[in-house]
């Protein structure tokens, strides 16, 4: 199992991909796989065997293409046949240099495979099976070597849930960037006459660039802003929320923050974007629109619906188990040589 060399597994905080990966990881163990997680930095919390490439974690370097490719040299370099049966690789250019393993590649594509990063893939040796999370993401680009469409999962033993339907804030949880709209957000709030909550990821350059010429000057009283919030204090602001607001301004190939809020009961406000309706079941885990002007509404509607139902989704739809079931099937074709259906798996139910 390959992972960036940016965060460690679990991460902290934010970092959706290595939230992913420490619930595969550990469900595969518990199944009987010896598995290697190839990282960075001292420390992980997972029940693999770990071998770091690098003491210190290169967050600080995150975008550069340089740490990425010294963590995938040092790593191909201890790959071999004798000791591994397939790598599982969730890097960004894992796929141009996976040829240089004598072992078959499965990588997770976990961003839109279209522009730079859809040149990259397309160059990808035929040897590797790209896997996409959503079929909205795979839809973008479906002339790439899929094998297959496997949904991120998440672990929820330790997620509280709350009971009864929340009257606290609104709450907007992602990075600032204005693909996630939280421009949006603040109007759509405003118009609803309801207080916000914008917790954000706010330590790159463009992100603080963001924050200061665009989200800054709408504030006022009706906003409150949470700078980078740990795994515990998103736990906390999403039970007081009364929902999740995502106004997508791009196609979200997946979004974690939707399975983390329905986990917790608090149902999702969302733009139709990307993988947004295959993830909220329209009028019971959420409510999905498709104009902007729409989602004031929305949000005052999003207390009618029952928490249990949230929950429910994604314990029966987006299960660690569901996706580690997934996965092995795709892991086991290569393991054998044998060739990778491109048919799309059953659609998730919904209920």
């Amino acid at each position: 199992m390959l992972v960036p060399p940016w965060l460690s597994v679990p991460p902290p905080g934010y970092g959706g991909l290595e939230q992913v990966v420490h619930g595969l990881v550990d469900s595969l163990v518990a199944r009987g796989h010896a598995v290697t997680l190839f990282g960075a930095g001292r420390h992980h919390g997972t029940a693999a065997d770990f071998v770091s490439t690098i003491a210190d974690l290169q967050y600080e370097r995150l975008g550069e293409a340089l740490p990425e490719l010294a963590h995938l040299s040092r790593t191909n370099h201890l790959i071999n046949a004798a000791d591994f049966d397939v790598v599982h690789d969730h890097t960004t250019i894992g796929p141009l240099v996976a040829r240089r393993r004598a072992v078959p590649t499965v990588a997770t594509v976990h961003g839109n495979p279209v522009g730079e990063y859809g040149a990259v893939l397309s160059d990808a040796d035929h040897g590797v099976g790209l896997v996409a999370i959503s079929h909205a993401q795979r839809r973008l680009n479906p002339g790439l070597p899929w094998a297959g469409t496997v949904h991120n999962a998440m672990d929820v033993r330790d997620v509280p849930r709350k009971q009864v339907a929340s009257r606290g804030p609104v709450l907007w949880l992602a990075r600032f960037s204005p693909d996630k709209g939280p421009d949006v957000a603040i109007r759509a709030c405003r118009a609803a006459g309801l207080p916000l909550v914008l917790a954000g990821k706010c330590n790159e350059p463009a992100e603080r660039r963001y924050f200061t010429d665009v989200v800054e000057p709408m504030l006022d009283e009706d906003v409150t802003v949470v700078f980078n919030a740990d795994r515990p204090a998103t736990l906390r602001l999403l039970l007081d929320a009364r929902c999740l607001i995502m106004p997508l301004q791009w196609d979200e190939p997946f979004g974690m923050v939707i399975l983390e809020a329905m986990a917790t009961g608090t149902p999702v406000v969302a733009l139709r974007r990307g993988s947004v309706p295959e993830l909220v079941l329209d009028g019971v885990t959420g409510l999905v629109r498709d104009h902007a002007e729409e989602l004031p509404a929305a949000l005052r509607e999003a207390v009618r619906l029952d928490p249990a139902d949230c929950v429910a989704r994604v314990d029966e739809n987006f299960s660690i188990e569901r996706m580690t079931s997934g996965y092995e099937d795709v892991y086991r074709r290569f393991a054998l040589g044998t060739p990778v259906s491109a048919r799309e798996p059953v659609p998730i139910a919904a209920r």
